[in-house]
C-alpha cells in the first residue's frame, strides 16, 4: 500500500525523504505518479484538484500538509466517510507566533514610518501608539499567539464563534460579542478557519466597527477578506494599513492593486511553514491510528469545517 503526496507548486524532495524515513514500510509516491489507484491508502495533500482524492477507492484517511483543511473540504467529491486531519506540528505554531508578533510590533513601533524617515534622511520619531490587539480565532494558533503578545505588553482580546476561556484574555464569542470585540481592537489579527459561514467576514461592516485608523493582519485565508472593501477602508482612512499573507488567488497576480499600495505589506503565504522533518512524525502517528481504527490527531469535524 502507498501514500500519495500532492503538492503541485512547491518542491517535494524533502517531504519524500522525511516520509520514507518516518514510514519505512509505506511506499511514498508523488502525484501524478501515483501507481495503481487501488493501492493508495493515504493522501497527504495541499490544494489537490477537485476529483483527484476521490479517484483513490481504498483510502483510509486524508491528511493536510498545513493547519488548514478548507482546500480538502471544499472538494465535494471527497467521500463523506473519510476522516480528514489537519497538520499538527510545533514548528507551524512557532512560525505563526513569530510572524504575528513581528507584524504587530512593526505596526505598534512605527517601523514603516521610521524606514520612510530614513529614506528622507530625517531624524524623526513616529507617534506613540496605544495598541489593543484583537485575535479572531482562538484555536491552536490563536491560543498560542495571545500569551506571546501579552508577554510583550499588549492588551489582548479574542473572538471565536463559540465561547472559550484563555488565561488573561478577554474572550468574546458569537454574533453578540463580535461588535464589542471589534470596538476595542486597534490591531486586528485574523486566524479564523475558513468555513462558508466565515467567508468574507473581513468586510466593510467589520472594518467600520473598528476604531478609526485600526490595522489589519490577515493570516487566516484570502477568502476571509473582501478585497475591494479593504481598499475602500484604506482610502477612507478607516484603516491605516494591513499586513496580508494570504490571498484569494495565489500567487498574487502581478497586476493586482495590492502590490502598489504603500499601506499594504505583502508576504508570500509564509507566515507559518510546515517542516517535513517534524511533520512526517505526525503523519506516521496518524497512519498508525487510522490502521488501528482510532481517531486521528488533528481530526476535523467535517460539519463544522475545522
Amino acid at each position: 500500500m502507498s501514500l500519495v503526496l500532492i503538492r503541485k507548486t512547491a518542491p517535494t524532495a524533502q517531504w519524500v525523504e522525511a516520509l520514507r524515513h518516518a514510514c519505512p514500510h509505506l511506499e511514498v509516491r508523488v502525484w501524478p505518479d501515483t501507481g495503481p489507484a487501488e493501492d493508495v491508502e493515504f493522501v497527504l495533500s495541499w490544494a489537490a484538484d477537485p476529483g483527484v482524492i476521490a479517484g483513490f477507492p481504498n483510502l483510509r484517511a486524508v491528511f493536510s500538509l498545513g493547519a488548514g483543511v478548507d482546500h480538502i473540504l471544499k472538494d465535494p467529491t471527497v467521500p463523506a466517510h473519510l476522516p480528514v486531519a489537519r497538520m499538527v506540528d510545533p514548528t507551524l505554531t512557532t512560525g505563526m507566533v513569530q510572524y504575528v508578533c513581528m507584524a504587530v510590533l512593526q505596526r505598534h513601533r512605527g517601523w514603516d514610518a521610521m524606514r520612510a524617515f530614513q529614506r528622507e534622511h530625517a531624524w524623526r520619531r513616529p507617534e506613540a501608539r496605544v495598541s489593543r490587539v484583537g485575535i479572531m480565532g482562538l484555536g491552536e494558533l490563536g491560543s498560542a499567539c495571545a500569551p506571546a503578545l501579552q508577554g510583550l505588553g499588549f492588551e489582548v482580546a479574542g473572538w471565536s464563534r463559540r465561547a472559550k476561556t484563555l488565561a488573561g484574555v478577554h474572550a468574546y464569542a458569537g454574533e453578540d460579542g463580535l461588535h464589542a470585540f471589534l470596538a476595542r481592537t486597534d490591531i486586528l489579527v485574523n486566524l479564523l478557519p475558513l468555513t462558508a459561514e466565515l467567508e468574507n467576514i473581513l468586510d466593510a461592516d467589520t472594518f467600520a466597527r473598528l476604531p478609526r485608523g485600526a490595522y489589519l493582519i490577515n493570516v487566516g485565508r484570502g477568502e476571509h477578506l473582501v478585497e475591494a472593501d479593504l481598499l475602500a477602508a484604506l482610502d477612507a482612512g478607516q484603516l491605516s494599513g494591513a499586513t496580508l499573507d494570504v490571498f484569494r488567488v495565489e500567487p498574487l497576480p502581478a497586476d493586482h492593486p495590492f502590490w502598489t499600495r504603500a499601506d499594504i505589506a505583502i508576504t508570500p503565504h509564509n507566515a507559518s511553514m510546515t517542516h517535513p522533518g517534524t511533520a512526517a512524525a505526525h503523519v506516521a502517528a496518524n497512519i498508525a491510528r487510522a490502521r488501528a481504527g482510532q481517531a486521528l490527531l488533528g481530526q476535523v469535524d467535517r460539519q463544522r469545517g475545522y
